[in-house]
C-alpha cells in the first residue's frame, strides 16, 4: 500500500517544472536522470527510516524507495512519450526524440484509460504479491 501511496504522491512531480521560471516544460524533469535523482531521494529517505529497526530492514526499505521513485517518475514520462509533444529522456547526454502519437495529453479518454491501466496493473501487482508471500 505504501508503494501505491507513494506513487500516487509522486506521479505528477514532473509536471512541476511548469510552475518554476527557468525550467523548461518536458525538459529535465522528464529524464532518466531526474528518475534515478527522484529514486536515490527516496531510496536514502527509506534507508534512514528504516535504520532504526536494523540493517536489513534499512536495505529493504531503501531499496523500496529507490523503485518507488524511480519506476513511478519513469511511468510519467513513458506516458508522455504517448502524446504528439513527446519526451527527451536521454537530454542532455543524447538528443533522442521520443513521440508515439497515440494521443494529445489534454485527451480525457486517454488519461481515464491509462488510469483504469494503472489501476489494473497495480491491482495484479497487489494479488501477485500476496500471492508470493503465501508460498
Amino acid at each position: 500500500m505504501a508503494g501505491a501511496v507513494g506513487a500516487g504522491l509522486l506521479a505528477m512531480v514532473p509536471d512541476y517544472d511548469q510552475r518554476v521560471p527557468g525550467i523548461t516544460h518536458r525538459g529535465i524533469t522528464h529524464t532518466v536522470w531526474f528518475a534515478a535523482l527522484v529514486g536515490i531521494a527516496l531510496g536514502l529517505i527509506g534507508l534512514a527510516i528504516g535504520s532504526s529497526d536494523g540493517i536489513l530492514a534499512a536495505i529493504g526499505l531503501g531499496v523500496f524507495g529507490l523503485l518507488v521513485g524511480t519506476v513511478t517518475i519513469l511511468s510519467h514520462i513513458a506516458a508522455d512519450a504517448l502524446t504528439p509533444m513527446g519526451v527527451e529522456p536521454f537530454a542532455p547526454v543524447r538528443d533522442d526524440h521520443y513521440s508515439y502519437d497515440v494521443a494529445r495529453a489534454a485527451n480525457p479518454i486517454a488519461n481515464y484509460g491509462l488510469l483504469a491501466l494503472g489501476i489494473a496493473a497495480s491491482g495484479v501487482a497487489l494479488v501477485v504479491g500476496n500471492a508470493l508471500t503465501n508460498i
